[in-house]
């Protein structure tokens, strides 16, 4: 489910927890809410509020990692990129097309993403690689020199492969649907009570509903960061930018 879909579940079930809350107040008799019983709520829900807090931080934490992963993994493929043309200019003027090749994929690459249609894409680049990959394989060195730079470039190529297939992997995943589910269900919880201790005016009704959206939104933003290739908060193109300006030249 999209991030966008997570969000708006997660807001529904939270603001309709505390207008359910609010509702039971008007409901129970007054001795269920008693000094005594708002301490016992106040309590347990204090400690609903302390594992939701710890639960919210860890998908912080792991999405704050799967993107600086994602960057330093762009910057590294830039630079092997960027190397891989050098040491084809070295080879000599038989690569001329490989390196125009390799400047095409990066390009094809960026105006994917520039699209929002880079869904499938790391599946086809990874097959363009490889196919760049034979051609290499296909060369005829003619010194010990070239036949070491060969090696190197597909020790590069083989490099940038692996890394798409690892990304087209990767963004397959996610935080797993269970522990959302009872993630939300520990905020409805919550909400809920707020709603049952609080008046039902409303000042509260309109806070309750702030807070409810602020927190469907901070869901929103973390899955969206832990798809650091897809959605609203993405790696920077500026590594790729960088490396198509280089490649190519003498």
């Amino acid at each position: 489910m999209s991030p966008i879909g997570v969000g708006a579940i997660a807001f529904v079930c939270v603001f309709g927890g505390a207008l359910v809350g609010m509702y039971l107040r008007s409901r129970l008799p007054d001795h269920h809410l008693a000094q005594e019983s708002r301490d016992a709520i106040k309590l347990a829900t204090a400690i609903i509020g302390t594992l939701s807090a710890l639960a919210l931080g860890l998908l912080i934490a792991s999405a704050k990692r799967t993107f600086d992963d994602a960057s330093a993994d762009r910057r590294t493929s830039a630079a092997r990129i960027v190397l891989l043309d050098r040491v084809l200019a070295q080879y000599g003027q038989e690569t001329a097309e490989l390196r125009a090749k390799l400047k095409a994929i990066v390009q094809v690459r960026l105006k994917a993403e520039q699209d929002d249609a880079g869904g499938d894409h790391p599946f086809s680049e990874g097959l363009e690689i490889e196919a760049a990959q034979e051609r290499l394989r296909n060369l005829m060195p003619q010194s010990e020199s070239q036949r070491a730079l060969q090696q190197r470039a597909l020790q590069l190529s083989g490099d940038l492969a692996e890394a798409r297939w690892v990304r087209a992997e990767s963004e397959v995943g996610g935080f797993p649907t269970p522990f959302l589910a009872v993630l939300i269900m520990w905020f409805t919880l919550l909400f809920a009570s707020f709603g049952l201790l609080a008046p039902g005016n409303g000042t509260v009704v309109a806070t309750l509903f702030i807070c409810a959206l602020s927190v469907s939104a901070a869901m929103v933003l973390i899955i969206d960061m832990d798809h650091p290739h897809l959605g609203f908060i993405r790696v920077s193109d500026v590594p790729f930018r960088w490396a198509i300006e280089r490649i190519g030249q003498p």
